[in-house]
């Protein structure tokens, strides 16, 4: 069931309906009642991997407990090591078996060893990489003595599960969700009316702008070998504004959502097209995934507050985690290596918190705000390119000037309209993020005439005909 489906128009109001009827003071039925929605939402894409993320909530549930009720350390540890080492099983076998079966494979036929590996034939449960780590999140925090196990399974179970957040983030904490769920809501016009904005905000940068600059990427990439200079430019920054449309208006909608009950999740983006440096922009992006690798990988293991050398590993370590983290495929993992090596002046010199120490913007910032999106741009070509051949042939050739043409823009009259309406919805886009950045405002606030305007965009704009999944869908 898609956001930006018919499905989902229905789904939702009608949950909404069910959940504000209930008596507000039944807190355990109004959970009850989002977890049995969480639970057909996420049946709708494939009611057998329903078990999966029924069996990693009771384990972790379960683990949680005995942790708390452990008399000796070694029961704890116990406890602790097998719930982890089942959830990364799981996660290694469903979405990273297949990768290092074939990678091993043409390791050895390389060396002149013929061998074929079993490959598993099976589809990657949506999702999974984001309730894992909600799981994880969780029983590390009890293993740290950080937080008390939930002994309501319910209450535990929605924290994993919950809807909003289930296949795509933002990955939540026990320490931010669970309080919420435990506490008595009321409805709240002034925050409904919040989250419908945002909903919309969302849908917005969905089906207006990531859908239709997919439409100019999916060709630009798959006819990258015979495209001037100019094209391949221009595909990398539509795919990178195709990505931010996608998973922050993926985001928003599930933020939206949430505050229609009463819930508040953890924002995931702040304006990362405007970042002055990598390091800024990793403070903007994906926020929940960057601060999590931070708080359960790089501190743990040092973080800065060790010798350089040791920094160095860690920050190299956290990057190339995150990229392979995003995917079973070596793209990944170099686009997570562009940008340590792309991370790792700032470090050597200590700047890597200027923009912390001196936030706003002055006309000195636009060219360091103009060479990160471009370094991201070109990141974001491994992310995007099928494989690191094909990544390295359209980097080549975007610096091939011998014959520029745009042609491919200008076929026909369809052609010529979508290109209209990705500009004009990118500048509209920039123009209301601008806005909210000259004020140091970490969250849009829409008008009425602009959710009129957005509305209207939307409905007579966006990109309907042939739906398209989220990108991180597949993560």
């Amino acid at each position: 069931m898609l956001f930006n489906s018919l499905e989902f128009l229905l789904f939702l109001p009608l949950v909404f309906a069910m959940y504000w009827m209930v008596n507000q003071k039944a807190l355990g039925l109004q959970n009850a009642l989002l977890l049995v929605a969480s639970y057909y939402f996420y049946a709708c894409w494939d009611w057998r991997f329903l078990f999966l993320l029924l069996f990693s909530t009771v384990l972790d549930y379960t683990a949680g407990l005995q942790m708390q009720r452990a008399t000796t350390e070694r029961y704890r540890t116990f406890w602790f090591w097998l719930t982890i080492s089942v959830n990364i099983g799981f996660l290694g076998v469903f979405k990273y078996y297949n990768f290092f079966a074939e990678s091993f494979a043409s390791l050895l036929g390389q060396l002149g060893f013929e061998v074929h590996m079993q490959t598993l034939d099976v589809i990657l449960p949506v999702g999974i990489s984001f309730y894992t780590f909600h799981g994880l999140s969780y029983v590390i925090d009890i293993y740290k003595r950080r937080i008390p196990a939930e002994s309501h399974f319910v209450s535990y179970a929605l924290f994993v599960s919950y809807f909003p957040l289930l296949v795509a983030g933002p990955i939540e904490r026990a320490t931010h969700l669970l309080p919420q769920i435990k506490k008595k809501r009321v409805f709240k016009t002034s925050q409904a009316l919040q989250g419908v904005k945002q909903i919309v905000w969302g849908l917005f940068k969905k089906v207006v702008i990531a859908d239709h600059c997919a439409f100019f990427v999916d060709q630009l990439f798959s006819q990258s070998a015979t495209l001037s200079a100019p094209e391949l430019w221009m595909g990398s920054i539509l795919f990178a504004f195709q990505i931010y449309g996608d998973f922050s208006g993926y985001s928003d909608i599930a933020l939206g959502t949430s505050k229609l009950f009463g819930i508040d999740l953890l924002r995931n983006f702040n304006f990362p097209y405007f970042a002055k440096d990598i390091a800024d922009f990793w403070r903007r992006w994906h926020i929940s995934l960057s601060t999590w690798f931070r708080d359960y990988l790089y501190i743990p293991l040092g973080g800065s507050r060790v010798s350089k050398w040791l920094s160095i590993r860690n920050t190299f370590v956290i990057f190339l985690v995150s990229g392979f983290w995003h995917g079973a495929n070596w793209t990944f993992i170099i686009w997570g290596l562009i940008h340590a090596l792309l991370f790792l002046p700032l470090l050597l010199t200590q700047t890597n918190r200027n923009s912390v120490l001196t936030p706003g913007y002055t006309w000195r910032d636009i060219h360091k705000v103009a060479f990160t999106f471009l370094m991201v741009c070109m990141a974001w070509i491994f992310f995007r390119a099928d494989t690191v051949t094909d990544a390295f042939h359209y980097i080549v050739g975007l610096f091939d000037w011998h014959s520029p043409s745009l042609a491919f823009f200008t076929k026909s009259a369809k052609y010529l309209l979508l290109t209209l309406i990705c500009l004009v919805s990118i500048v509209f886009l920039l123009v209301i993020e601008w806005r909210h950045v000259r004020k140091n405002a970490f969250e849009i606030q829409l008008s009425k005439s602009l959710v009129v305007v957005l509305i209207f965009m939307i409905f007579f704009m966006g990109a309907f005909k042939n739906q398209m999944s989220f990108i991180y869908f597949q993560f």
